[in-house]
């Protein structure tokens, strides 16, 4: 009778647990951009929390904008359209198709993805539009993880690397 008993007390927490991971996959979270792309982030304190800048409505005087000034940087890319190397990102493959112009990258499109699965759908819809806004914002292929998707975005990075080693050459 314990055996029986014990048998059912370990079934229902492999059930609870399983209950519990498929709700948790669900939530997927970004990455937040670095600071310096957050004009109202300071830098982190000693206790590693970020603190943020009042703002006018806070009680602070309000502050003039200033340009921001811009740099241009020759990214050295020569202008075409250029296939990565398809790269395993566990559920699926993942390749990508970058285009150049005028020396910069101004699209990534995704020939492979993960999508024979309810789950690898979900996550690839939600991390896709990000990698390739960070890709086209960072004119490279060192691009921030996305929480929830982190083999899809190591694929998208080797992938994406791929294709912009053929720009340079």
């Amino acid at each position: 009778m314990k055996k029986l008993l014990l048998s059912f007390l370990v079934l229902g927490a492999f059930f609870i647990y399983g209950w519990h991971e498929k709700n948790e996959q669900s939530e997927i979270t970004v990455i937040p951009p670095h600071p310096k792309q957050n004009p109202q982030a300071t830098p982190s304190t000693s206790s590693g929390q970020t603190t943020t800048a009042p703002t006018s409505e806070q009680g602070a005087l309000p502050t003039q904008s200033q340009p921001t000034p811009t740099v241009a940087v020759a990214s050295g890319y020569k202008d075409g359209t250029y296939t990565g190397d398809a790269r395993d990102a566990f559920y699926g493959t993942i390749q990508v198709k970058a285009t150049i112009s005028g020396g910069k990258i101004t699209d990534v499109q995704f020939l492979q993805y993960p999508n024979d699965r309810d789950t690898s759908i979900q996550i690839n819809q939600q991390a896709m539009p990000y990698l390739k806004q960070e890709a086209i914002q960072a004119q490279n292929a060192n691009v921030d993880i996305v929480s929830g998707a982190t083999d899809s975005s190591k694929a998208f990075r080797e992938s994406l690397q791929s294709a912009l080693d053929q720009a340079n050459s």
